[in-house]
């Protein structure tokens, strides 16, 4: 189990907003902590992982229920 460091809710957000925000969130942790993002957006499936790659974070989950969906994102650059 994954200790989430901190919780971003994003429904109910469209593109480009819960991008925005996970950028906000995951600034203000500390290397190694892990933020959750919660998300009503389908884009966010391929804009979250995408960016988080492209930044250099690691995606340690992602997961679809019931519409929303769910990232692990662990703080891997400073």
């Amino acid at each position: 189990m994954t200790d989430v460091s901190k919780t971003l809710d994003a429904s109910g957000l469209a593109c480009p907003m819960p991008i925005v925000r996970t950028r906000q969130a995951i600034d203000r942790l500390d290397v190694g902590q892990v933020l959750e993002v919660i998300s009503t957006d389908r884009g966010s499936l391929q804009d979250i992982p995408a960016w988080a790659e492209t930044i250099g974070h690691k995606l340690l989950d992602k997961r679809e229920t019931s519409g929303r969906y769910t990232f692990l994102i662990e703080k891997a650059v400073g």
